[in-house]
């Protein structure tokens, strides 16, 4: 099986880089450049100056251009053409490099049925994660000049847990004996905070989609508290969870508060019980990421969103998980 693992976790690295290819995209305002879904031919970008014209002439249609992005000549709309372009490119890559292998590993009979229908099924599910891409680009292209942060957060919690998926059944495939004690205690509260992360990652696309990361760059306060003024000023009040900058932004450093606390809580609760051997040396790694993950997170928003530290910040956000949902497939291993 080792080959099948190999490439699962190619699949999953590959992923990873897409994630990060798309936060480019998104810093750049690149995503709605390209304003129809050619899922064959447009593979091969524009090859001539009349095929230029034509793409940059349909971007002009949109809001985006309108009514900000008017003043932009060719040449400028050619930049953010490629980043959206090249993260299509890779996404419909990601298919082939599944496919292929998958249709090599049945004709040598590498995957017995019970894997074959679950790998199939994320096969699927990639599918539905590009689909659910257009379904997002399309929300900017009438009204919006820029995606719904709804379909956004759709889009990217999908990728992750694609992305999580991926790693549990290559790391479910390891061969060897796990060694550890293993209660429901720690089951429980492994996926916790793994949902916790995913959940984390959705509040993350909502910070991202309302650009609620270029205000209220300050740390630990916001907007000169630590509970700031106007967190319900939308109404109905659901609203403001979604939709107003500050209470999303302010949600987003509530979660990872949570989050910190609570890695440090299951690590002091391990180190009593009896240490970090075994199966439990996962615990020790999630929470020096989870620091890393914080740090880069403050930094990010106090140097006000530089495209390597907020992509990197993502990037740390799908390798958290992943490492956590490994620390489930691990648990498992030793039952």
């Amino acid at each position: 099986m080792r080959p099948v693992r190999i490439w699962l976790y190619g699949l999953a690295a590959f992923v990873l880089l897409i994630v990060v290819v798309g936060g480019i995209t998104r810093l750049t305002d690149s995503g709605l450049s390209i304003t129809s879904w050619k899922p064959i031919s447009g593979v091969l970008p524009p090859l001539n100056q009349t095929e230029w014209e034509a793409e940059f002439e349909a971007y002009k249609q949109i809001p985006q251009y309108t009514v900000i992005n008017s003043w932009m000549s060719l040449d400028d709309f050619k930049f953010i053409f490629f980043w959206e372009w090249f993260h299509r490119l890779v996404a419909r890559f990601l298919g082939v490099l599944f496919i292929v292998p998958f249709a090599i590993f049945l004709f040598q009979k590498r995957l017995p049925r019970k894997l074959a229908w679950p790998l199939f099924g994320l096969f699927v599910l990639g599918g539905f994660q590009g689909a659910l891409g257009w379904w997002m680009v399309s929300s900017g292209l009438t009204e919006l000049t820029s995606v719904s942060q709804y379909r956004l957060a759709a889009h990217l919690t999908a990728a992750s847990l694609l992305f999580i998926a991926l790693i549990y059944v290559a790391r479910s495939l390891s061969p060897g004996r796990v060694l550890g004690r293993v209660t429901r205690f720690h089951m429980t509260t492994a996926v916790l905070l793994l949902v916790s992360l995913i959940l984390q990652i959705g509040a993350g696309a909502f910070v991202a989609g309302l650009d609620a990361g270029m205000g209220y760059q300050t740390w630990p306060l916001m907007d000169g508290a630590i509970i700031p003024g106007g967190l319900f000023a939308m109404d109905p009040a659901w609203r403001n969870l979604f939709e107003n900058a500050l209470t999303v932004q302010f949600i987003h450093r509530g979660i990872a508060y949570l989050i910190v606390a609570f890695v440090g809580y299951l690590i002091w609760r391990r180190y009593r019980d009896g240490g970090f051997g075994g199966v439990h040396g996962w615990l020790p790694r999630i929470g020096a990421i989870v620091l890393l993950q914080v740090g880069l997170g403050i930094a990010t928003l106090l140097m006000s969103v530089p495209i390597g530290l907020a992509v990197g910040h993502q990037a740390l956000a799908f390798m958290l998980a992943g490492l956590s949902i490994a620390y489930i497939a691990d648990m498992h291993r030793v039952r």
